[in-house]
């Protein structure tokens, strides 16, 4: 992922130097606990457990020449170890995906807990931002036309539990690629011990893999792909409604405007809704690395390679670009403009077209057939539509002429949008008591 959309932290743990540290970190777990299990001598552990890591840069010079990354690495590495031989009998026993598959487990969990984090502040953000708002009366929309009335805290609610859930879904997913293997070329164990392995893993805080071939299946790995795709989407359902109220015609939402901003070089006026067209575009991106990641399942036979240089660019991307997007949309919402007066001023806009299902019940309480009344109300409502008479007074004109006045205080009150979101109570009451 390119720098303008890494931030420090996930970026540092796809970072080169602290793959290393994690390589190194697994030869000398596994070095230790062969030393322990006398199958190395123990006097080469303390020099390659005071070796530094390699810089990237002296593996690059080695693979340049052996063509091979775990190979250079073991090669840079031994460079640093003092003496050199003590560096014999690291990686004895083991194939390059018992290291490259353990370390990237580790990685996959580090990443992913400083993802769950970020879900749980955007579920607490869309959670006070729907609390705070849970009597800011607006139109709902059903196909971007008015549908009934409803409160902006609704909506929020909705993406404030959505977020929630998704972090629950990280939870789950971090188990299912917290898994490594030491088993060898076919996972046969066929060189080193399958206690080695269960000792390893339980101090790098994973559990070895229940059956692996040279590699462990990519569907755990698929399934914590599928998982920030969908955390990415529901960023994006959060921006895109933004983008849609803070359009000139809705002016319901507007991002933070912070001094000195500017919106376009041609027109000095814009206020662009900039963050959540980003937070929409790199959705995209996140969604596009689902399907590399879930092509890494289906290897030839007991290995091949066309999963590895796909996840090298589909992984960090992904973790990156979500981690990115939880932030961006965290600050949207703590940041956004809510106009209450202009999103009653749209309720009111339509002329009381809004309370048209209200008024459609009503007069069948009245003794109206559904279909009768389904009739009036929507011959009512095509008047207000054309501008020819407002919806009220066609309502009563058009339910008089088939004989059947209306009782126009009644009409009032169910022309009142509060009546719409009086149940919504038990909405709120789950949402203050939602855990993120």
């Amino acid at each position: 992922m390119i720098e303008r959309y890494t931030l420090p932290e996930m970026g540092r743990i796809w970072s080169e130097a602290h793959r290393y540290e994690l390589w190194s970190l697994v030869e000398t777990r596994v070095l230790e606990a062969q030393a322990a299990a006398g199958v190395v001598p123990s006097d080469c552990v303390e020099p390659v457990r005071a070796a530094p890591p390699p810089t990237p840069e002296a593996v690059a010079a080695v693979e340049a020449v052996t063509r091979h990354d775990v190979i250079a690495f073991l090669s840079a590495w031994a460079d640093n170890t003092t003496p050199r031989e003590a560096a014999a009998y690291v990686h004895y026993g083991m194939t390059s995906s018992d290291l490259l598959d353990t370390a990237l487990a580790l990685q996959l969990t580090e990443a992913t807990d400083l993802l769950i984090a970020r879900s749980r502040a955007l579920a607490a953000a869309l959670r006070d931002h729907a609390l705070a708002h849970r009597d800011a009366l607006r139109p709902g929309r059903t196909h971007g036309v008015h549908a009934e009335p409803d409160v902006w805290g609704h909506r929020v609610a909705d993406f404030a539990f959505a977020m929630a859930r998704c972090a629950g879904r990280l939870g789950r997913a971090r188990e299912a690629i917290a898994v490594g293997k030491l088993s060898g070329p076919v996972g046969t164990y066929s060189s080193i011990d399958p206690a080695i392995e269960a000792r390893v893993m339980a101090g790098l805080g994973l559990r070895p893999a229940d059956v692996a071939t040279q590699v462990v299946l990519r569907d755990g790995i698929a399934e914590w792909a599928c998982v920030l795709a969908l955390i990415a989407t529901v960023c994006e359902a959060i921006a895109l409604e933004v983008r849609h109220g803070q359009r000139t015609e809705v002016a319901e939402l507007a991002e933070a405007f912070a001094a000195g901003q500017k919106g376009s070089s041609a027109m000095p006026h814009k206020r662009n809704p900039v963050r959540s067209e980003r937070i929409c575009g790199l959705a995209r991106i996140v969604r596009a690395q689902v399907v590399p990641v879930l092509e890494g399942i289906p290897l030839w036979h007991e290995r091949d390679i066309s999963h590895s240089s796909a996840e090298r660019v589909a992984l960090p991307d992904a973790a990156i670009a979500t981690d990115f997007l939880l932030s961006e949309a965290t600050s949207l919402i703590e940041g956004l403009v809510v106009d209450r007066a202009r999103m009653r001023a749209n309720l009111d806009s339509s002329g009381g077209l809004i309370y048209s299902s209200a008024v459609l019940l009503y007069l069948v309480r009245a003794g109206l057939s559904r279909e009768d009344a389904y009739s009036l109300v929507q011959q009512a409502a095509a008047r207000a539509w054309e501008g020819t008479q407002p919806f009220r007074d066609a309502l009563a004109e058009l339910a008089g002429a088939r004989g059947m006045p209306l009782d126009l205080a009644r009409l009032d009150e169910v022309f009142q949008p509060e009546r719409y979101v009086a149940r919504l109570g038990g909405v709120f009451d789950r949402l203050e008591k939602l855990e993120c």
